[in-house]
């Protein structure tokens, strides 16, 4: 066992279940581990390197970024930061005015949930099952497994969850007590279970009928990894907020809300973020989303996604029960459960994500070549077949 290992099995809180590899280095789709052996990311540090390990121009922009400011709270007023808000609000749908800057898909969903209360003078807030929003009490309201949920209830009070894909249960749930839905195009942690248009587009018009509002968790979907650059341009939606994080600043921390213009005043002091908006995360961003324009991103998730997708979709394995997903995001659904097969990945070189107990989830960077899909596939196919 290495030292690093041993370290971190002694120092460590526990409260990470750690596969036995150390990983020590990456650069693009590749990761190394402290005895030189490589891998193909299909995690993506659970989405948050949509660009890759290590890209140029993430780097540069932070060593820059780094001997000018690193540190600059929003009592006042930044240069780095006023960039990234123009930036991401031209972006967004046209009905998208604002944007709060934080450090995490979690927190970006708690401050969500604290706009909607604070704007809709409403408390109820509506979520779906298999959905997951973040392991923060508010977060976790939202979230639907028990496991995550058991250990710190009582939660926040009046949070509903509701059938996903399920227009007419949703109908039944929302009230004039609603103050949001929050909901994920792609259900990532719940199986990568995509959204019906005629479902997001229903659950939209419902939001409207009603008075509520439609956040959409675009946390781990954002930023290209679906085909587009946002998950819910797939259908059109305009969202009143949209949750942002993990692959927002190319791995550094950061997170954001954007707030669509049926979001009234949000006065001063009813939230804010020590780090949130800081001038190094800000610059990294700006980096990321400069590299999708001139990389591309979207147009190749989208393409190479079909590919993968495809190509999985193609393999003669009496375990597969179904194939789900969109863009670089796939969800392969076993007739058991998953764990010693992601072992058998790991042991070929690949490293890949569970979607809950049956679930294979493979999410690599945007940046992979084909080359890269034929290996991955290859390994897939090998250790599913009986």
């Amino acid at each position: 066992m290495s030292d690093t290992i041993t370290k971190e099995r002694i120092f460590t809180s526990g409260v990470y279940a750690k596969r036995e590899l150390a990983i020590i280095r990456g650069k693009g789709v590749t990761l190394w581990d402290d005895q030189g052996k490589t891998y193909i990311d299909c995690v993506s540090a659970h989405g948050a390197a949509n660009l890759g390990h290590s890209h140029p121009a993430v780097v540069e922009a932070i060593t820059q970024q780094a001997k000018i400011l690193i540190s600059c709270p929003e009592m006042y007023h930044n240069d780095i930061r006023a960039a990234l808000l123009e930036k991401l609000i031209r972006l967004a749908p046209s009905n998208i005015k604002r944007a709060f800057l934080c450090n995490s898909g979690t927190e970006a969903v708690e401050a969500a949930i604290k706009f909607a209360r604070f704007s809709t003078k409403r408390t109820e807030i509506i979520s779906f099952m298999r959905g997951f929003h973040g392991r923060t009490l508010g977060s976790l309201s939202a979230t639907w497994n028990k496991k995550y949920r058991a250990p710190f209830e009582p939660l926040v009070p009046e949070f509903k969850h509701v059938p996903y894909n399920n227009l007419e249960k949703l109908e039944a749930a929302i009230s004039e007590e609603t103050a949001a839905i929050i909901l994920e195009v792609v259900q990532g942690e719940g199986g990568v279970h995509p959204g019906g248009s005629d479902f997001l587009l229903g659950a939209q018009r419902l939001c409207h009928e009603k008075g509520t509002l439609l956040i959409v968790d675009e946390v781990q979907t954002g930023f290209g990894r679906t085909g587009k650059m946002f998950a819910f341009q797939h259908h059109e939606l305009q969202p009143d907020m949209i949750c942002l994080a993990k692959s927002i600043a190319g791995g550094v921390p950061m997170g954001a809300v954007l707030i669509g213009d049926r979001i009234g005043e949000i006065s001063p002091g009813i939230h804010g973020s020590t780090f949130g908006g800081n001038p190094l995360s800000c610059a990294a961003a700006l980096a990321v989303l400069e590299t999708f324009e001139k990389e591309k991103l979207c147009e190749r998730a989208a393409q190479l996604g079909e590919s993968l997708f495809s190509k999985v979709r193609a393999i003669k394995s009496p375990l597969i029960r179904d194939v789900r997903g969109m863009g670089l995001m796939v969800g392969i659904e076993l007739k058991q459960k998953v764990s010693p097969y992601l072992n058998q990945l790991l042991s070929r070189g690949v490293l890949a994500l569970p979607a809950g107990l049956t679930v294979i989830r493979l999410m690599p960077p945007l940046v992979i070549t084909t080359e890269e899909i034929y290996q991955i596939v290859d390994a897939v196919e090998e250790v599913l077949s009986v």
